[in-house]
């Protein structure tokens, strides 16, 4: 290890040499004080060295045995404050800060993320030590998390994405996210031990800042800034055939992790750098889904029986505190919407204002992504403020022609994919003018539905085709409980509100019930094979786990049944095409028509419609 560091020639001496030299010092055993000027060359330097992967992995094993001693990455962390605060100050145009900034923050991200990824949080040391030498203006016992996370928050949040930022912005995100990772260490649950210190000192910011932030990456996702490529001098984005050192890692550091959400957002091998409004968009979902474990104590003297204090000990309770940008986010408003009326209702702290026309375009031309489909989940469930525009914009097949056609491709995209796309569905599904309004609304053709042409079907009744698809899916292919129930609620809400359903919609809805009633004859069968000379059902985990299925298979066919009932009665002369549906194939509700829980409603509809 020690073949690492190697000493530059004085005279004509190649930068990637000094380069090598000055990043093998870092990694090394002496320690460097903060004023010296070693830093301001390591940060100068383009760092474009050809390093194989083993002798990345040999400098980040160096540091983290290290750095105890050396405290190099609390120092560069340091630096990387102070590059940004000057970046802030002079962000009109390019800066020797923004460099040495986006070099710093490049660095830390690498070693960062080994140190992380190997579990040696307690080799972060991130605090200068007792006999440091420092400079006179530092105040050695602040909190260097906040200190450099804090001027993170404001480069992002105050600086706007120019050619010149672009690229500082595009590495401090991939930076949050390396920080942020601590979670993937631990348990799926959070807890009182967790250490997240990065993570946990961002949620200590003011809410002006936080609301900046959350407004600010919602931003880069609306507006999509473009890669100043053409432009770049910043040798270490160039992808080549032999990728430098700080290019081989931070390629992978930028794409270390889709944190709490790797179990919905899938990685792939597409550009391992992701653009701006990726990036800010995980960033975004991370902080708002974060929730920290507290234990606090909760004192047993406060008595609702109003007798009295109590020598019984305090109870030990844990909670989740309060998450800021889940609050920001929740509250923001339409930057259309009457300035006065928003000031008016402001909660605590600034309000985030966003312009949701752009926001909804933006939001329908990315959902076959599953980070897209996450961050709309997450405003229709929890903003009522976009839930409210979305169900009043009258082109909803901006978002809803998008969530069909990749339900339809549900063999294509991962379960939990599937199951986001049919929560919001089933959101919107509870609104009455919603479910109006996608049957009024006639699609000229459905290009991507192949096994049948669909011309001027209403939206309406193509997503009952697709819902009911859906389900038929789902028994052949997943069998999961909860998707199936998604799908008939969807299908429940919206029956007192169909309009004009399509001949093929109806008819696939009846086939619906046939499917459903095919499988529950069966289960009835085989257990009624397993009864035995006494008419008991042999007591086997077997046996019970078909009663279990059978009891779930009743309770679907007289979920459908109440849908056909609820159109039959609220819309029946708004939908002769059900009527018709249901004479063809009368034959499929014959064998269940004597059924204790079906009878009523099979016999309404037999009267209603024959």
């Amino acid at each position: 290890m020690g073949a690492l560091t190697s000493t530059p020639r004085q005279s004509g001496a190649r930068p990637q040499d000094t380069a090598e030299y000055l990043i093998g010092s870092f990694v090394g055993e002496k320690s460097f004080p903060l004023g010296s000027d070693f830093w301001q060359k390591l940060l100068e330097l383009p760092l474009n060295l050809q390093w194989p992967n083993e002798r990345v992995t040999e400098a980040c094993q160096l540091l983290a045995q290290n750095n105890c001693c050396t405290r190099h990455l609390t120092k560069i962390l340091i630096h990387l404050a102070w590059c940004l605060q000057e970046s802030i100050s002079a962000s009109d145009g390019p800066s020797s800060a923004h460099v040495k900034a986006i070099n710093a923050v490049y660095i830390s991200s690498v070693f960062l993320k080994y140190l992380i990824e190997s579990n040696h949080i307690e080799e972060l040391r991130l605090s200068m030590g007792t006999s440091e030498p420092t400079p006179k203006d530092f105040v050695r016992d602040q909190n260097i998390n906040n200190l450099v996370m804090h001027n993170v928050l404001s480069f992002i949040s105050s600086v706007d994405v120019s050619p010149n930022t672009y690229l500082l912005h595009q590495e401090l995100l991939n930076f949050m996210l390396v920080a942020m990772s601590t979670q993937l260490l631990y348990g799926p649950s959070p807890g009182s031990a967790d250490m997240n210190p990065f993570i946990d000192t961002v949620m200590e910011q003011d809410s002006s800042l936080v609301s900046s932030v959350v407004c600010r990456l919602l931003l880069n996702y609306i507006m999509r800034p473009r890669a100043p490529f053409s432009n770049a001098s910043y040798q270490v984005f160039y992808e080549g055939r032999q990728p430098g050192v700080l290019q081989r890692v931070g390629s992978a550091a930028a794409n270390f992790v889709l944190l709490p959400f790797s179990y919905l957002v899938s990685s792939s091998d597409e550009g391992l750098r992701k653009s701006l409004a990726d990036s800010s968009v995980h960033v975004l979902l991370i902080l708002h889904y974060y929730r920290k474990c507290v234990v606090g104590d909760k004192s047993t003297t406060d008595r609702s029986d109003g007798r009295g204090a109590s020598d019984s000990p305090a109870k030990v309770c844990m909670y989740f505190s309060d998450n800021p940008y889940c609050k920001a986010l929740e509250n923001a408003r339409d930057i259309e919407f009457d300035r006065a009326d928003i000031e008016a209702n402001a909660h605590n702290g600034s309000l985030v204002r966003l312009p949701f026309a752009s926001l909804f375009d933006t939001l329908g031309m990315f959902l076959a992504d599953e980070t897209a489909v996450l961050l709309l989940y997450t405003l229709v469930h929890g903003n009522s403020y976009f839930l409210e525009y979305v169900l009043v914009r009258t082109d909803l097949d901006t978002l809803l022609m998008p969530i069909l056609e990749t339900l339809y491709n549900a063999s294509k995209r991962t379960s939990n994919h599937i199951y986001i796309l049919l929560i919001i569905l089933l959101i919107l599904s509870q609104d009455s003018s919603f479910n109006a309004s996608i049957h009024k609304m006639i699609l000229p053709n459905v290009p991507w539905y192949q096994e049948r042409l669909l011309h001027h079907t209403s939206l309406g009744s193509l997503m009952v085709i697709i819902l009911i698809r859906t389900v038929k899916y789902n028994l052949s292919k997943l069998r999961d409980l909860y998707l199936h129930t998604t799908c008939l609620a969807t299908l429940a809400n919206m029956a007192p509100h169909v309009h004009r359903l399509s001949a093929y919609a109806s008819q696939r809805l009846v086939s619906l019930f046939y499917m459903l009633s095919r499988k529950y004859n069966r289960l009835t069968a085989r257990i009624d094979d397993k009864v035995g000379k006494g008419g008991l059902v042999e007591q086997d985990s077997f046996a019970e786990d078909m009663s279990a299925e059978l009891h779930i298979y009743t309770d679907f066919l007289r979920i459908v049944l109440e849908i056909l009932n609820a159109i039959l009665t609220y819309a029946l002369p708004r939908n002769p095409e059900v009527i018709y549906a249901i004479m063809h194939r009368q034959d499929v509700f014959q064998p269940l028509k004597y059924h204790p829980r079906f009878n009523e409603l099979i016999e309404n509809i037999f009267i209603v419609s024959l």
